[in-house]
């Protein structure tokens, strides 16, 4: 038996949540799963993995042997890239999740960049703003805009994006464009809903200190795109990451106003399970992000030439 490899289907069946979808992940037959983990489980004398005809799940000994094993195959990859090619040109599949819109807008366009860089690297991308279980979903790294971090990962700042204050050239003719938080009294708001639950109303700095501002509502919405189909609806102002409405301002879909006040900046980081600390996958594809938040010309910023 190959320890490490049978560690590898283990760790896999655990995140993944079956042993059918760890064999099409590694891509290999279910029956070698099955006979993997027979093989340690006897090997180790104790039973790691309690099936039922629903579900997997974790006996005591498996849920003390899974991080272990974690650790064990995040320094055996490292250590074999040391003293390999690969510390040079890293190879394998990298699972990331982000936002839909950085995705589409930003990541996605200039993705090209990173795979003519490292091209023995297969990108998976997972796009939407619910919160992703890294270990569960074996997911290698996210990224993720706020402050509302976990602290169980690793957290590398990527950049801190402009946020801007809009709204339809619809909504602005019915009830005049606001020159200020005073001129807010009649006017209404589109309210993002979290998949947590909260709820966001509006945001603004004023000399330095930050000013919530709720407004009356029609309309609330759990996702970035339909926030901002509904502010392009006339339902109201709403505030987002200026990359995800700066095409819609340039056509003219959308109109910034409140400029003088803008909302707080969003910081957007890249996290990881610690231990995909020493993958240089991960590695290299955050300092890649990194370089490209920093280049001109993209649009996590409102205006280039105040950089």
């Amino acid at each position: 038996m190959d320890r490490f490899n049978a560690m590898r289907v283990f760790t896999r069946i655990v995140e993944l949540g079956g042993f059918a979808k760890a064999a099409d992940s590694l891509q290999i037959p279910r029956a070698s799963v099955t006979i993997l983990i027979k093989q340690l489980e006897s090997h180790l004398g104790v039973q790691l993995l309690q099936r039922t005809t629903r579900q997997i799940s974790l006996t005591l000994d498996g849920a003390a042997y899974y991080p272990r094993c974690v650790r064990l195959l995040a320094d055996l990859e490292e250590t074999e890239a040391v003293f390999s090619a690969a510390r040079h040109n890293p190879k394998g599949l990298l699972r990331v999740d982000m936002p839909a819109g950085i995705g589409r807008l930003v990541v996605i366009p200039a993705l090209p960049q990173f795979t003519a860089r490292y091209p023995l690297i297969e990108v998976e991308i997972g796009l939407n703003d619910r919160p992703v279980d890294l270990i569960r979903e074996g997911v290698d790294c996210v990224l993720r805009g706020g402050a509302s971090l976990d602290d169980s990962l690793v957290a590398r700042p990527l950049v801190m994006l402009d946020q801007v204050t809009c709204a339809s050239p619809d909504y602005l003719q019915r009830h005049d464009t606001p020159q200020g938080l005073a001129d807010l009294a009649g006017h209404q708001m589109v309210e993002y809903v979290a998949s947590n639950g909260k709820r966001y109303g509006l945001e603004f700095v004023v000399d330095g200190q930050l000013q919530p501002v709720n407004l009356p509502r029609h309309v609330s919405v759990n996702s970035a795109d339909g926030y901002l189909a509904a502010c392009e609806a006339g339902y109201g102002l709403v505030q987002a990451p200026y990359y995800h409405v700066a095409r819609r301002i340039r056509e003219g879909g959308l109109i910034e106003v409140l400029r003088e006040v803008p909302p707080p900046g969003m910081p957007l980081t890249a996290l990881y399970p610690p231990h995909r600390q020493l993958s240089r996958r991960v590695r290299v594809f955050v300092d890649w992000m990194i370089e490209l938040c920093a280049q001109p010309g993209n649009d996590f910023f409102r205006d280039q030439s105040a950089r």
